[in-house]
């Protein structure tokens, strides 16, 4: 969709959002274009199957050796794939019989219905979804000479199979799959440019080495210090969970994330979040104009007609917004429009140029004061340019 082009506004009409996930990421990017998103998808992790690893069927060997006490399901992912690859090694029988003569703690929804799915009742599961919870339950019983096998979700839980150890207990961890770059990481680049730039509205993330992966592509494009500023001020991040949200809230940044993990009510928390806090109201006469984002919407009901705007454009028209009828000074605006950037006189001419070109009939609003700068009028001339 090119800059100034007309639409019927949604929700998410003028927002551009940043996707990390690498699992149901079309999902989740059909739900946010739906609402009239703008989305940059940049997969910030891909996974990596075990099927055929190794250590996958070694550790799986371990836990028929023997019979097990207590079995860990942290992802409903993993544990499927943990059934089928011993379905194809022939296991899967013995494995399904192992796990229904232990007592099997479930991290989650996700986990408690993979877990159901082949046959088995989980005996507790946190409502945090938290591992931290799942380790405070199994330290409360007596583990010495017990046997606890941990799937794990895409990277070890060295805490969690420490601390089961020292109070005596053999513990199997059972790598199902791993985090791993993305192949391409050119998309998570763009996304830290953009997002460094003032470009995107909002992250979503749905696991915490995803945020430890964009943080670290940020660092490695330059713009580590720019981009937690802006998560730190001006940019929604939005987590699936508490858990996900940890590396931010660890780095000084407030995500936040909805009561139930799921993308559907992630993108329901983003639909009545942010708009809120990107909203500003520009007078035009009688008209009702509502600067949504990087989009201008030429109305205030469920038809009205938006028009996306350039990044820059949009904050220029957001600083003359925020005084109507005073004048900003173009220095003012370049502070504004371009902080901590190498930006001149001729920049701020070109983004009101492009936004009167934008603003169609309402052009006439924008006016230029000589030799001071720019201020919004309350009304356009006549309704024409």
């Amino acid at each position: 969709m090119k800059t100034g082009t007309r639409e019927t506004a949604a929700e998410l009409t003028g927002f551009t959002v940043g996707v990390t996930a690498t699992r149901r990421r079309e999902e989740l990017t059909a739900l946010l274009r739906r609402r009239g998103a703008r989305v940059m998808e940049a997969p910030a992790l891909r996974i990596v199957p075990l099927e055929d690893d190794a250590a996958l069927r070694a550790a799986t060997e371990r836990c028929l050796a023997a019979p097990l006490d207590y079995v860990v399901a942290t992802t409903g992912v993993g544990w499927r794939g943990w059934m089928s690859a011993a379905e194809g090694w022939g296991y899967g029988a013995a494995l399904t019989a192992a796990c229904r003569e232990a007592a099997v703690l479930s991290r989650g929804p996700k986990a408690t219905g993979a877990v159901r799915a082949c046959g088995t009742t989980e005996t507790y599961s946190p409502a945090s979804e938290a591992v931290d919870e799942l380790r405070t339950w199994l330290l409360a019983r007596d583990l010495r000479g017990r046997r606890v096998a941990v799937q794990e979700h895409g990277a070890p839980l060295p805490g969690l199979a420490a601390a089961l150890r020292e109070r005596g207990a053999e513990v199997v961890e059972v790598p199902v799959y791993r985090w791993a770059p993305p192949q391409d990481p050119e998309p998570v680049r763009r996304l830290a440019e953009a997002t460094a730039r003032g470009e995107v509205h909002a992250l979503l993330f749905t696991s915490a080495p995803a945020i430890t992966s964009f943080l670290e592509h940020a660092e490695a494009a330059g713009r580590y210090d720019t981009v937690l500023e802006r998560l730190r001020q001006d940019v929604l991040a939005l987590c699936v969970g508490a858990v996900c949200a940890r590396p931010l809230l660890e780095v000084g940044a407030e995500p936040v994330w909805p009561e139930r993990g799921r993308l559907g009510a992630m993108v329901h928390l983003l639909t009545a979040t942010l708009p809120d806090r990107n909203r500003h109201l520009v007078p035009a006469g009688d008209r009702t104009l509502i600067l949504q984002g990087n989009a201008l919407l030429l109305g205030d009901d469920a038809q009205a007609e938006a028009v996306w705007l350039t990044p820059g454009s949009a904050r220029v028209l957001r600083a003359l917004a925020e005084r109507p009828g005073w004048v900003v000074g173009r220095p003012e605006l370049l502070r504004r429009v371009w902080p901590g950037r190498a930006a001149d006189e001729h920049a701020v001419e070109a983004a009101v140029t492009r936004l009167r070109a934008a603003l169609g009939p309402y052009a006439s609003l924008i006016r230029t004061v000589p030799k001071r700068g720019y201020r919004l009028a309350t009304e356009p001339d006549g309704g024409t340019r």
